[in-house]
């Protein structure tokens, strides 16, 4: 095993190499810095090696050079390498007498082989300790280790070395001169207390600046104002410098100006800097200088002065009164803009862009107009000026340079521009319509433009521009030489024809036409022209010599093109003129077997677009090629009822009564309009031609028997329904000769209408619904009303098992059986016992119509009514798991549930059936509850736009308007409730159907069902 001590078996048996340094090849190395030691020093002085001699050399650290070796980091290896190498020698001497194997080779270092080295020797050397390899002792007064010179036969300094010792001697020595010259060497004696055994003692770098800092008390503020700026001087930055550089101040201009502005602040204090600091006892700085304390009321101090100098400025230098206004200043200062650095950054590289484009380019104006709006843009108004004159002389031929100088200047010299732009360029019509812009009286304006139209007497925009500005008399003058000096404007033309009578009026637009044969617009005004005195025969025949014309020169028109004509004639008042524009027009391009479709389409568009006038035309048009087409004749007549008068609607109707006689529904709307018009025999008379025409039809024996049972005569009616059933008998003529005869109080007739009707149309529903009812119905209400009600329920059930009406109605019979008194087959049920029989009945119903919610419904009330409510909550859960999207019952769920769950449950609904009525409704009416007046009147007024026909919305919205709402919101939902005329609802049908109430009108049957909801709802209350 080898031994790392020194004279082990690892020994060097030759001399190291010239040069060598131990374990410089791994890595190691001596490193000092001289922010550590101070100032270089060559080798140690004579004095201090005599001065370090007589160190112990205790041990193998014993006996180096004494002092500490500064300098450069190549000598201070050197030197480390010189003292590890002498130290080592004489240790190994004194171990050669003592080792058991001897001296140890010559340049023999202990444990080099194994990566040792001697690093750590050269910074005990530099600590100054004893006891190594390298240790040194202190000078002076210093312990242990002598040292002195490296000697030049050591054999390791060559010609390199010595000129490095003499570089570095030579510095040194200009610096102990300095030291010298401001009479602070104190290193000359060449042995500190403290500072090791080096020539000269090492200073403190922050002492080398002493003297310089005690200079700067003599600097001035403009010299220190003055100082350059060191920064990054490389290429890239040179160009990027910066705006503003603040320097801070010394100690002793902050005195200084502290002193200068004894009186700058209120009352005569003593601050510095405007009042920030002031001058107070405290500790003085190195320099001799007197500290400082804040003064923080010298900051209100400070800004009181800066806004009286400010108000000062801006006071009225003659008379002493301020121009400021007291209201608008802060605000005008918080609107100040302040240019950030990119801000400016951007203007300069803009400036530099634009100077490059100018230089490379000089007669391209737009480069002149973008450099003038940078420096606008920047705030420098003057600099854009510059800039734009001089534009305007390298660009003379510019027009869009002189109007950008003319814009840049106040009104009275850009006056003297344009007028230098308009002798530079005559031709410019825009410097015209410019100078023009800047005069402020009429007459200004005239002579600017009377002097264009001399030099420019083609330029239709000049015309316009004087026109404009004459009265009736002078602008028919102006338009009349117009016309002569630009003969190709049709808007001169038509502004002459506007302003001349008719005779005038017409030969201008003759002789516009032979100018301009292809212009349209010419064409319309003369047919519009014709129209406005009377003479509609001569329009068509316009329009028709303008449309050959336009063809006959080129002048391709295409089909839209002419019907937008179409409809702005219209909009312009000429009704005639639009529809021989769609006459002439509306067919071109059409290919047959498209145009019905075609133009069926281009009359919605045109009416969606505001423009009856021209969809009447286009279907009067597509109705003259397609008579029979009914659905023409039914958007013909939406047409009429809409946006027509009742005239034009008869009109429309009878021509389709006429062309299509076998089609029942314009002779029906025909006869109802004139019933509603108050015209009963004219109902009477058209209904007498459609039976005429269609002496088998139904709806025609049935609107008929209407008509008379509505004004009272019931008689006739009889009589017609009888025909009827005579000569076309079906199971609705059979239904409502019953329900005359029921309204009449004849039952006995009734029932016999209903059975001989039951024998021809057994699956009927609505027959056996009315036996049953009728039967019910009967005063005496005995056990055989009873039984005959049961049989004709049990037959339509038998006939009609899918009919969820006829169930319940079936049931509702048992529930109420209790309520019929003896006289037929048996006692009296109880009222339990109706309740079974309707449940059972209920459930028979639900096992033969699966996933019907009527039946649910009912049977959820029934429980209701039966005082079964939770029964009632367990079924109607069961209904909404087998039809979880039927509004009535998600409405049922959210009307019955308890108050704390209604949110939640209305929520859920919402989002399972957003769009029904019934739940809208719902929703509506508990808003209602809540008195939330404006969500529940806009639920309402949804739910019954979703579906107009359902009375039961508009009832329970009249009702909210009666409880909560205005007169005025009653009698619009009134009135918007009798034009929808509703014939479905549960609530609704209750009251409408009930023979008590034969012949109600809407408006009579709103008001009664909303009452009835009131009431209920005072009731929950």
């Amino acid at each position: 095993m080898s031994s790392y001590r020194p004279g082990g078996s690892r020994s060097r048996a030759t001399q190291a190499p010239r040069g060598y340094v131990p374990g410089l090849g791994r890595g190691a190395a001596g490193f000092v810095t001289r922010s550590d030691v101070g100032p270089a020093t060559g080798r140690p002085s004579s004095s201090s090696a005599a001065d370090g001699e007589g160190g112990d050399a205790g041990g193998p650290g014993g006996g180096a050079a004494g002092g500490t070796v500064t300098g450069s980091r190549a000598a201070e290896l050197r030197a480390a390498k010189m003292a590890a190498q002498k130290a080592a020698r004489e240790w190994e001497a004194r171990q050669a007498n003592q080792s058991q194997f001897g001296a140890a080779p010559a340049g023999y270092v202990a444990g080099a082989g194994r990566g040792a080295s001697t690093y750590g020797a050269g910074d005990e050397m530099k600590m100054g300790g004893g006891g190594g390899p390298t240790g040194a002792g202190g000078g002076g007064g210093g312990g242990g280790g002598g040292g002195g010179e490296f000697k030049p036969d050591d054999g390791q300094f060559d010609d390199d070395d010595d000129e490095a010792d003499a570089v570095y001697g030579a510095i040194d020595a200009r610096m102990n001169s300095k030291r010298r010259k401001r009479g602070r060497d104190d290193d000359e004696g060449g042995g500190g207390g403290g500072s090791g055994g080096g020539g000269a003692n090492a200073s403190q770098i922050g002492e080398q600046f002493r003297e310089l800092k005690r200079e700067l008390a003599s600097v001035t503020e403009d010299e220190w104002a003055n100082l350059p700026d060191v920064g990054d001087r490389s290429l890239r930055h040179k160009q990027r410098r910066r705006e503003d550089v603040f320097t801070p101040l010394t100690d002793a201009l902050l005195e200084s100006r502290s002193s200068k502005n004894q009186d700058a602040t209120a009352g005569g204090k003593s601050a510095a800097v405007a009042g920030t600091t002031e001058a107070g006892d405290g500790t003085t700085t190195a320099a001799g200088g007197g500290g400082f304390k804040t003064n923080l009321s010298g900051l209100a101090e400070a800004r009181n002065t800066v806004m009286t100098m400010t108000l000062d400025r801006m006071s009225d230098s003659v008379g002493g009164q301020t121009v400021v206004d007291p209201k608008g200043y802060l605000t005008s200062l918080s609107s100040v803009k302040v240019a950030s650095a990119a801000e400016v950054g951007d203007v300069n590289k803009a400036r530099l862009l634009l100077k490059s484009v100018r230089d490379t380019n000089p007669r391209h104006g737009p480069g002149w107009i973008a450099a003038a709006r940078v420096e606008e843009a920047a705030g420098k108004t003057a600099q854009a000026r510059r800039l734009i004159v001089e534009g305007c002389e390298v660009c003379p031929d510019a027009e869009d340079v002189w109007l950008e100088a003319a814009r840049l200047h106040p009104p009275d010299k850009a006056k003297a521009v344009l007028a230098a732009a308009a002798r530079r360029m005559p031709a410019s019509v825009k410097v015209y319509l410019r100078a023009a812009d800047l005069e402020h009286r009429e007459e200004g304006k005239r002579a600017v433009l009377r002097k264009a139209l001399e030099a420019n007497p083609a330029s239709v925009t000049l015309w316009k521009a004087a026109v404009d500005l004459e009265g009736a008399d002078d602008a028919r003058v102006l338009l009349g030489v117009a016309v002569e000096k630009v003969p190709h404007s049709a808007e001169m033309w038509l502004a002459l024809a506007r302003l001349e009578t008719y005779d005038n009026a017409r030969a201008a637009l003759n002789r516009a036409r032979r100018h301009l044969p292809a212009e349209r617009a010419v064409w319309i005004a003369a047919a519009k022209l014709e129209e406005g005195q009377g003479r509609g025969e001569a329009v068509d025949r316009i329009v028709d010599k303008a449309v050959r014309s336009l063809d006959k020169h080129g002048a391709v028109v295409p089909r839209a093109q002419w019907l937008k004509e179409a409809e702005a004639a219209e909009a312009s008042g000429a009704p005639l003129t639009s529809a021989a524009i769609v006459k002439s027009t509306v067919g071109r391009g059409v290919d047959d077997e498209d145009r019905q479709r075609t133009w069926g389409d281009d009359a919605r568009a045109a009416l969606q677009r505001g423009s009856p006038a021209t969809a009447r035309a286009i279907l009067a048009h597509a109705l003259a090629a397609f008579p029979q087409k009914r659905s023409l004749w039914l958007q013909a007549a939406d047409l009429e009822r809409e946006h027509g008068t009742p005239e034009s609607l008869d009109e429309v109707l009878a021509a389709a009564s006429e062309r299509l006689p076998r089609t029942e529904i314009f002779w029906l709307v025909r006869a109802k309009e004139r019933w509603n018009a108050g015209d009963v025999d004219a109902s009477r008379k058209v209904l007498t031609e459609a039976f005429k025409a269609n002496p088998d039809s139904e709806p025609v024996w049935l609107a008929a028997a209407k008509l008379e049972r509505e004004t009272g005569e019931a008689e006739r009616a009889r009589v017609l329904l009888a025909r009827a059933r005579e000569r076309a008998p079906t199971a609705r003529i059979y239904m409502k000769s019953a329900s005359l005869e029921r309204e009449a109080g004849r039952g006995d007739e009734a029932l016999r209408l209903l059975e001989e009707g039951i024998g021809r149309y057994p699956d009927f529903a609505k027959m056996h619904m009315m036996g049953g009812q009728i039967c019910a119905e009967d005063p005496r209400s005995d056990r055989t009303c009873l039984e005959k009600a049961r049989k004709f329920y049990r037959r339509g059930l038998q006939n009609c098992p899918t009919s969820a009406t006829l169930w319940i109605l079936a049931s509702r019979l048992e529930e109420r059986a209790s309520e019929y008194g003896g006289g037929g087959g048996g006692g009296a049920t109880t009222t339990s016992s109706g309740a079974t029989k309707a449940r059972s009945l209920l459930e028979l119903a639900r096992l033969k119509n699966a996933k019907n919610a009527e039946l649910w419904l009912e049977a959820v009330r029934l429980e209701r009514r039966a005082g079964n409510d939770k029964l009632a909550s367990s079924l109607l859960a069961r209904a909404l798991q087998e039809c979880p999207t039927s509004g009535a019952l998600l409405a049922e769920n959210i009307t019955t549930a308890p108050r704390a769950e209604q949110k939640s449950k209305s929520a859920d609904a919402v989002k399972r059936r957003p769009d029904d009525p019934c739940v809208v409704c719902a929703v509506a009416s508990l808003f209602a509850s809540e008195r939330k007046k404006d969500k529940a009147r806009k639920w309402f007024e949804r739910a019954a736009k979703l579906d107009p026909d359902l009375g039961d919305s508009w009832a329970r919205w009249y009702a909210f308007e009666l409880d909560a709402g205005t007169e005025e919101g009653r009698e619009d939902v009134k009135r918007r409730c009798a034009a929808a005329e509703p014939k479905h609802g549960e609530l609704w049908c209750a009251v409408s159907k009930d023979v008590a109430n034969p012949r109600k009108t809407t408006e009579e049957v709103l008001e009664d069902v909303a009452q009835g909801v009131l009431e209920k709802m005072h009731k929950l209350n």
